[in-house]
Protein backbone atom coordinates (compact mmCIF):
# COMPACT_ATOMS: atom_id res chain seq x y z
CA UNK A 1 0.00 0.00 0.00
CA UNK A 2 1.48 3.47 -0.91
CA UNK A 3 2.15 5.97 1.88
CA UNK A 4 0.82 8.68 0.63
CA UNK A 5 -1.04 10.08 -2.25
CA UNK A 6 -2.01 13.10 -4.31
CA UNK A 7 -5.38 15.08 -3.78
CA UNK A 8 -6.10 18.61 -3.33
CA UNK A 9 -3.07 19.70 -5.02
CA UNK A 10 -0.89 18.48 -2.79
CA UNK A 11 0.66 15.08 -1.37
CA UNK A 12 -1.02 13.63 1.95
CA UNK A 13 0.18 11.03 4.14
CA UNK A 14 -2.28 7.62 4.16
CA UNK A 15 -1.24 6.91 7.54
CA UNK A 16 -1.69 10.17 9.12
CA UNK A 17 -3.91 11.52 6.77
CA UNK A 18 -2.20 15.32 6.92
CA UNK A 19 -0.35 16.90 3.97
CA UNK A 20 3.26 16.04 3.58
CA UNK A 21 5.71 18.74 4.85
CA UNK A 22 8.10 18.48 2.36
CA UNK A 23 6.70 19.33 -0.86
CA UNK A 24 6.83 22.25 -3.70
CA UNK A 25 5.68 22.95 -6.85
CA UNK A 26 8.32 21.60 -9.99
CA UNK A 27 7.35 21.79 -13.44
CA UNK A 28 3.62 22.03 -12.87
CA UNK A 29 4.09 19.09 -10.76
CA UNK A 30 4.05 18.46 -7.06
CA UNK A 31 7.65 17.34 -5.82
CA UNK A 32 7.70 15.77 -2.63
CA UNK A 33 9.81 13.52 0.04
CA UNK A 34 9.28 12.23 3.31
CA UNK A 35 11.90 13.24 4.81
CA UNK A 36 15.38 14.68 4.58
CA UNK A 37 16.91 11.30 4.08
CA UNK A 38 14.37 10.64 1.34
CA UNK A 39 15.80 14.57 -0.20
CA UNK A 40 18.99 12.89 0.18
CA UNK A 41 18.08 9.88 -1.95
CA UNK A 42 16.15 11.74 -4.85
CA UNK A 43 19.48 14.31 -5.37
CA UNK A 44 21.86 11.38 -5.51
CA UNK A 45 19.26 9.82 -8.31
CA UNK A 46 18.48 12.70 -10.35
CA UNK A 47 22.25 14.50 -9.57
CA UNK A 48 24.33 11.30 -11.02
CA UNK A 49 26.15 12.13 -13.88
CA UNK A 50 26.43 10.15 -16.40
CA UNK A 51 22.85 8.29 -15.63
CA UNK A 52 24.92 4.61 -15.13
CA UNK A 53 26.53 6.29 -12.04
CA UNK A 54 23.32 6.18 -9.99
CA UNK A 55 23.50 5.03 -6.31
CA UNK A 56 20.09 3.78 -6.08
CA UNK A 57 18.94 2.78 -9.71
CA UNK A 58 15.34 1.53 -8.33
CA UNK A 59 14.37 3.99 -7.02
CA UNK A 60 15.06 5.91 -10.46
CA UNK A 61 12.73 3.25 -11.86
CA UNK A 62 9.80 3.58 -10.08
CA UNK A 63 9.66 7.70 -10.06
CA UNK A 64 7.02 9.84 -12.49
CA UNK A 65 7.81 10.50 -15.85
CA UNK A 66 8.55 14.02 -15.41
CA UNK A 67 11.42 13.29 -12.84
CA UNK A 68 13.80 10.99 -15.32
CA UNK A 69 13.02 13.56 -18.21
CA UNK A 70 17.12 15.53 -18.83
CA UNK A 71 15.51 18.59 -19.33
CA UNK A 72 13.94 18.62 -16.06
CA UNK A 73 17.16 17.87 -14.04
CA UNK A 74 17.87 21.07 -12.65
CA UNK A 75 14.46 22.27 -11.84
CA UNK A 76 14.19 19.33 -9.77
CA UNK A 77 17.49 19.72 -7.79
CA UNK A 78 16.66 23.40 -7.26
CA UNK A 79 13.24 22.24 -6.09
CA UNK A 80 15.02 19.51 -3.84
CA UNK A 81 17.17 22.03 -2.26
CA UNK A 82 13.64 24.10 -1.17
CA UNK A 83 12.67 21.04 0.23
CA UNK A 84 15.67 20.46 2.18
CA UNK A 85 15.58 24.30 3.12
CA UNK A 86 11.75 23.44 4.35
CA UNK A 87 13.52 20.57 6.54
CA UNK A 88 15.06 23.35 8.94
CA UNK A 89 11.57 24.88 9.30
CA UNK A 90 9.36 23.95 12.31
CA UNK A 91 6.19 26.48 12.28
CA UNK A 92 3.28 25.54 10.30
CA UNK A 93 3.13 28.94 8.78
CA UNK A 94 5.91 28.07 7.05
CA UNK A 95 4.82 25.14 5.50
CA UNK A 96 5.37 25.10 1.31
CA UNK A 97 2.46 26.68 -0.57
CA UNK A 98 2.01 23.39 -2.57
CA UNK A 99 0.69 21.80 0.83
CA UNK A 100 -2.88 22.59 1.08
Amino acid sequence: MPRSFARGGGVTDLHFDRPLWLQTRCTGHVLWALNIEHVDQLAADIGASPRSDRPSSHMFTVLPTWMKHAANRTDILIALGRLRLLADRSSPADRSDAAY
